[in-house]
């Protein structure tokens, strides 16, 4: 996992595509929320914030 990081890293880096990050990291955000919602003690939670 931390290799692929590093290249994503460097591949922004090289190719001045810094505009890409926040929405990797957005997508990163829902996919974590759509995996703690999956039968788990914290969804009643995640479901009170939407």
């Amino acid at each position: 996992m931390g290799a692929f990081v590093a290249e994503m890293w460097a591949f922004l880096r090289a190719r001045k595509k810094f505009w890409l990050l926040p929405i990797l990291l957005m997508m990163l955000v829902f996919g974590g929320l759509l995996v703690l919602t999956q039968g788990s003690a914290v969804a009643p939670f995640i479901y009170t914030l939407f």
